[in-house]
């Protein structure tokens, strides 16, 4: 692709919840959640995932997306090593871990079969250990695609928006309206979160939110699920 939409046209690619990474099969504790009878209508969705974004996402994997994109520009390995292993380390519970180095991988995947597959960032990715963890996996293949980082914050954000708000659909459960409510609070809400995570120093970054661990961890032994997280 040489035409100048082309980086949009990506970055909505990598944003889209068929890329085949299997973000769909997750709920990052929503289910949970809605077992535990802490969310139960289109109201407390809302409060759940708005506080999910601001208090998790915005701190954590937003901020390393941010932090990824810098360290992938200047091909600096030490620097996305560390991320990695930051990431990986600070995963809260087992589900979360699995989740983001599954789907790490399997984005390495794609990117590998992809026009840019010869790109010897992807040897770097490759190489990381246990895993290539999602958020940094995200990064680079935003760097490839030519999104400004602003832009790969606000698809990262959104990918996982839509992602949640189909997994509340299910759970809650919840009508196609309600959904669409949701992703109308969520995307007004996207832009600041985003702004934030790009301001935030490596001594702010974060993970650390133990409801939301607790509830993957019950999650883990739930007697009916729908989702692997």
């Amino acid at each position: 692709m040489n035409d100048t939409g082309a980086p949009l046209l990506r970055l909505m690619w990598l944003a889209s919840p068929a890329l085949p990474v299997g973000g769909f099969s997750y709920s990052e504790g929503l289910e949970a959640a809605v077992d535990a009878d802490l969310v139960g209508n289109e109201a407390q969705a809302a409060d759940w995932l708005l506080d999910q974004l601001q208090l998790s996402l915005a701190r954590c994997d937003l901020a390393l997306v941010a932090q990824a994109i810098t360290a992938w520009q200047a091909r600096d390995v030490d620097r996305i090593t560390s991320l990695n292993a930051w990431a990986d380390q600070t995963r809260e519970t087992t589900e979360g871990r699995q989740q983001s180095m599954q789907t790490g991988r399997s984005l390495l995947e794609w990117l590998r079969n992809g026009e840019q597959g010869d790109d010897l960032r992807l040897l770097t990715l490759a190489a990381l250990q246990p895993a290539p963890l999602w958020p940094v996996g995200f990064a680079l293949a935003t760097v490839l695609a030519g999104a400004s980082p602003r832009e790969a914050l606000l698809a990262f954000a959104w990918s996982w928006a839509e992602n949640m708000v189909q997994a509340a659909m299910k759970t809650v459960p919840l009508g196609q309206a309600a959904a669409q409510r949701l992703l109308a609070r969520l995307a007004a809400a996207i832009p600041a979160a985003a702004d934030a995570a790009a301001a935030l120093p490596d001594g702010e970054r974060q993970a650390f939110t133990p409801r939301l661990a607790i509830l993957s961890a019950q999650h883990e032994t739930q007697y009916s699920r729908l989702f692997r997280s």
